[in-house]
């Protein structure tokens, strides 16, 4: 089995739940506290011994190159005042010369799509992708899991969602399951509630075959009109095997306000520097909101 060295990163979408936010900056550059999604993603793709990192751009997204390159202004801003600890961040941001490369997908049209326009950079071997809206706090990177966990075929992340939720994601159809391991005969991409084969749902990290680009080629649109990666799965299925990895860790959707909101906050609790005066905005919060909520009572008596 070849090791798992490149990692493709789909940054061409648009960010339209971010507006105004993302209207000059990518989603993908969205902080939680002080580093961007994206980083949080290249930093796990590292962890888990990739090499080579793809990213699939689209226009507005040159601030991504930016911020994975040299500043030697701002470098040499910070070494002249003595900030040590800020140039050593900087400086690990910068990967070996030729390990990153950026290719525009001209047309946002699905995952399956962005994943397709890096297929002559990836060759006869196993990738990966990841996806930066979907922030995993762990103790060991989401995507080292995988690797470490990989056999063979096409592997997804998954995690059980709440039945109602279902439509919002690539549902397995799940033939055996055991745990960290499940066994998949079938996938299908956000379908209705009372269709759902079950509610074990992919999320943003992928091991792929090489194989799926032929899949990929004919350009087939699914849900929402887009080309989607999970439909590229349905023919490899009994081919090769499919299985979804039950990951370590926590999952945030910071495709959404809701889940970027909590990401921050969890992210800020768990750091030294921040956890103190975090944990003492969330008890006046909440001692403002215990207030309100007793003053409606009292005038509603």
């Amino acid at each position: 089995m070849k090791k798992v060295r490149k990692a493709i990163f789909p940054v061409g979408g648009l960010g339209t739940r971010f507006l105004p936010a993302t209207k000059a900056m990518p989603k993908e550059m969205l902080p939680v506290v002080d580093k961007p999604l994206i980083q949080y993603a290249v930093e796990e793709a590292a962890a888990a011994g990739i090499e080579e990192f793809i990213f699939v751009t689209g226009r507005g997204k040159t601030s991504i190159e930016d911020h994975f390159d040299h500043s030697f202004e701002l470098e040499s801003m910070l070494k002249d005042r003595g900030n040590n600890n800020a140039l050593d961040d900087l400086s690990g941001l910068v990967r070996a010369p030729g390990s990153i490369c950026y290719l525009r997908q001209q047309e946002p049209l699905g995952l399956g799509h962005a994943v397709w326009c890096a297929r002559h950079l990836i060759n006869d071997e196993p990738f990966a992708v990841l996806s930066a809206d979907d922030f995993i706090l762990s103790d060991q990177p989401c995507l080292k899991q995988m690797v470490e966990a990989y056999d063979d075929g096409n592997m997804v992340a998954v995690t059980n969602v709440p039945q109602q939720n279902v439509s919002r994601y690539g549902i397995l159809d799940v033939d055996r399951d055991e745990g960290n391991k499940v066994w998949a005969k079938g996938v299908v991409e956000k379908p209705p509630v009372d269709k759902a084969p079950s509610n074990v749902a992919i999320i943003g990290r992928y091991v792929l075959l090489p194989e799926i680009f032929t899949h990929l080629e004919r350009q087939e649109r699914g849900a929402g009109g887009e080309i989607q990666l999970t439909d590229a799965f349905i023919p490899m299925i009994g081919k090769y095997p499919f299985v979804g990895y039950r990951f370590k860790g926590r999952r945030f959707d910071c495709g959404s306000k809701e889940g970027l909101l909590a990401a921050n906050l969890n992210v800020a609790f768990k750091r030294d520097d921040l956890k103190q005066s975090v944990t003492q905005e969330i008890q006046a919060l909440y001692d403002e909101i215990s207030e309100h909520s007793q003053n409606v009572k009292i005038k509603g008596a």
